[in-house]
């Protein structure tokens, strides 16, 4: 028997971090790893590199790239629309000026996708190639600029699941016992 990834949506946590993006619906981040292949994910907690690049917390950056102006005001002034639209405040300007679009992917079979650690995902034959789109468009989800999506286990039904596992267990640990003490005697009454 094989267990599969769930991929249904966590639940999103408010961080108040201007850089957190959550999805709300369906869809991955695509990342460029260091050996300059593509991977995919689901967690959007992002930071700022030397080269005010935005990339992952482990340093993968962001596909299509977004790079920060050099006369970027503050992260107080970075702002994501639900549609992905990148914005910051420049210094001496009154107006955002948009900087890029964020992309999401999602694929026919996201069973399919094969994991790599880290909240990380390669494409393979079986999860079908990636197919690009705008959030909050064409079945995309939504981007929610300061939340990150929380674990989508169900702790209670996960519970419950032991629960009924481990009283089987203990109903068939009894059965075994008591078909052991019958054929005890049944060997003793022979004697």
């Amino acid at each position: 028997a094989a267990s599969q990834r769930m991929f249904g949506q966590g639940s999103l946590q408010h961080t108040e971090q201007k850089l957190d993006l959550g999805l709300e619906g369906d869809g991955f981040y695509r990342v460029r790893l260091y050996d300059d292949t593509v991977a995919y994910t689901r967690d959007g907690s992002f930071k700022i590199d030397a080269g005010r690049q935005i990339v992952t917390s482990n340093g993968y950056r962001l596909e299509p790239p977004l790079i920060l102006p050099a006369d970027f005001d503050s992260i107080e002034n970075f702002t994501v629309s639900r549609e992905g639209h990148v914005e910051v405040k420049l210094i001496g300007k009154e107006q955002p000026v948009e900087i890029g679009q964020i992309e999401l992917h999602r694929f026919v079979n996201t069973a399919g996708l094969k994991a790599l650690g880290d909240n990380l995902y390669k494409e393979t034959a079986a999860s079908g190639p990636d197919i690009a789109g705008l959030p909050d468009r064409d079945g995309m989800g939504r981007v929610r600029q300061g939340f990150l999506e929380m674990s989508n286990v169900k702790i209670v039904d996960e519970m419950v699941n032991m629960i009924v596992a481990q009283r089987a267990y203990e109903f068939n640990a009894k059965t075994i016992q008591t078909s052991d003490a019958m054929l005890a005697t049944a060997v003793g009454l022979k004697r």
